[in-house]
């Protein structure tokens, strides 16, 4: 895993995986945040159990860079740990503050908008592989 540069705009790419840690308690999730298919909307998800392919629940969304939980249809709560964390990481990046003093944004080793492994340093380490990089920013 590789610390993100920045996390706002991989999370935001469409296809992003990524674990935020705090640096005080050690204490880490890991999050999926997909794109919908039409609109401006962004699905999120946190990792609850041992299959980091598929065992993601849905808790909210993301619509116009404001978080949202997502009620009913949400399979985690509001007031659970993994969604005060999201919400809190969140709504720091949407405000544009530094929050590497208090919390690391590590991705998986795959492109944040096509999924693809990277192997190239800079890929590595801002986390989009060399066609997607230009798409995203």
């Amino acid at each position: 895993m590789s610390v993100l540069e920045k996390p706002a705009q991989f999370a935001l790419a469409g296809n992003a995986v990524f674990t935020l840690v705090s640096i005080k308690t050690g204490t880490r999730f890991t999050f999926k945040v997909r794109a919908a298919e039409q609109g401006p909307m962004h699905f999120v998800s946190v990792l609850t159990g041992p299959d980091n392919t598929s065992d993601f629940a849905y808790f909210g969304f993301l619509r116009r860079g404001v978080f949202f939980h997502g009620g009913q249809k949400a399979r985690v709560g509001k007031d659970a740990p993994s969604v005060k964390a999201f919400d809190w990481f969140w709504r720091h990046m949407a405000q544009g503050d530094d929050v590497s003093t208090l919390v690391e944004v590590h991705h998986e080793g795959r492109c944040g908008r096509c999924g693809r492994a990277l192997t190239v340093p800079e890929s590595i380490k801002s986390g989009f592989g060399p066609e997607c990089i230009g798409k995203v920013f």
